[in-house]
């Protein structure tokens, strides 16, 4: 029986906590202090979040996604450039993004390039063994790949876009994960994509959908809608061609189970999935990823599906358990008060207690055992400790007493 995984997630999040704002280079010195002690912690991989273009900035469009957010939701818009600084700084840390859009900044053969360039140069370390865990999506925000001519094209994409978004994404994968892997291919050669019933959440929304696209001789395929590439090239190959893969592992950060086993047809593959997922969809996913993991990955273990994990925790010495349990819990509540107001500039208190509740707060003993209810013991966890807090020794000190007073207490749950 394997033992529970903890990695750690960084989010860098600039924004007003107590009318404190830290400038970008505050930011970048705290988390360089937070990752190396992660690193002589022992957490195992360092979770990055990935954002691009600034969101302070989309406020000034028309439909503008957080008009409320002071601040930029994240500084990191490069997990290879900090991969290497990372690496640079410590000495057992994997480093991982979480999550790197495919869609923006050239598409998925730019992607890929970098991608390699990146574990070819840090294939040159002497016995590198540390990999880069990379994690890709399509992006949370819809303007950050808009940007790229990622947007849709006509009447159909239009009517059809939440559907297409995730044709794009399906594209984007496939030709990312087969240059990855080393094939000289044309954009062709990797076969239609369609657009079906089964796609749309309504039967309405596929009858307009339909309508739409029999007046269009290219998209028309009987019953089903054919998919018109974004990305179209020549035969090519991208390079490194010799870089080491074996210093990548990959996840992707879709919830679609086409999309999860079409990319383990090509390369192994994880899945990340939220805390808040419902337990049920959780097993059902090892269920199936189980069946259609990549052979050339092994077996598929729960560790290929990381899960984010919020964890506020107290252990002021002099203070009871009880009064350790309420300063974690008003920490989080406050955390999310913050989060609330400025996501929304309004606050439900059920919401916020919500979330609360969501989360996992209180005194060692008391994150250890819901960790323990929450979790599987072979469940591998993105513990994150910097959410609405910019008070560095804090995140630190949270950090700290979590491996070495909640972590043996789960392992002793668990045995």
């Amino acid at each position: 029986m394997s033992a529970m995984k903890y990695d750690i997630f960084f989010s860098i999040c600039q924004t007003e906590v107590d009318g404190y704002l830290p400038s970008e280079k505050t930011m970048w010195k705290n988390f360089f202090d937070q990752v190396q002690w992660a690193d002589q912690l022992g957490y195992e991989t360092a979770w990055v979040a990935e954002t691009h273009l600034s969101c302070q900035t989309q406020k000034e469009n028309p439909g503008a996604v957080i008009p409320n957010f002071k601040g930029e939701i994240g500084l990191n818009t490069d997990i290879l450039q900090l991969a290497h600084l990372i690496f640079n700084q410590t000495k057992k840390l994997n480093v991982g993004s979480a999550i790197r859009n495919i869609l923006c900044n050239g598409g998925p053969l730019a992607h890929a390039e970098a991608v390699k360039t990146f574990l070819s140069l840090h294939g040159m370390r002497e016995n590198e063994s540390r990999l880069l865990e990379l994690g890709f999506a399509a992006g949370r925000f819809p303007f950050s790949y808009h940007a790229y001519g990622i947007k849709p094209r006509d009447l159909v994409e239009e009517a059809a876009w939440e559907v297409v978004k995730n044709k794009v994404f399906q594209e984007a994968t496939l030709v990312m994960l087969k240059t990855l892997r080393g094939d000289r291919f044309a954009s062709h050669e990797i076969g239609p994509l369609y657009l079906r019933p089964e796609d749309f959440r309504t039967s309405e929304s596929w009858e307009k959908v339909y309508k739409l696209a029999k007046e269009d001789r290219r998209r028309w395929d009987g019953d089903k809608i054919l998919h018109l590439p974004y990305f179209v090239f020549e035969k090519v190959g991208v390079i490194p061609f010799e870089a080491p893969l074996e210093l990548l592992r990959l996840t992707i950060g879709s919830h679609d189970p086409e999309t999860q086993s079409m990319a383990n047809t090509i390369l192994p593959t994880g899945v990340f999935n939220l805390s808040i997922t419902p337990g049920h969809i959780i097993e059902e996913t090892h269920q199936r990823m189980n069946q259609v993991f990549h052979a050339s990955g092994g077996a598929w273990t729960r560790a290929h599906m990381p899960r984010t994990a919020l964890i506020f925790v107290d252990a002021t010495k002099g203070l009871s358990p009880e009064q350790q349990s309420a300063r974690a819990r008003e920490q989080a509540k406050k955390a999310w008060h913050h989060y609330w107001l400025a996501m929304e500039k309004t606050l439900d208190p059920k919401k916020i207690e919500s979330a609360v509740e969501n989360s996992i707060a209180g005194h060692p003993e008391e994150v250890a055992q819901a960790i323990k209810n929450k979790y599987h013991p072979e469940d591998r966890l993105m513990l994150w400790f910097d959410f609405n807090n910019h008070d560095n020794e804090a995140i630190k000190a949270s950090m700290q007493v979590f491996m070495e007073q909640v972590k043996p207490r789960i392992e002793e749950l668990n045995r």
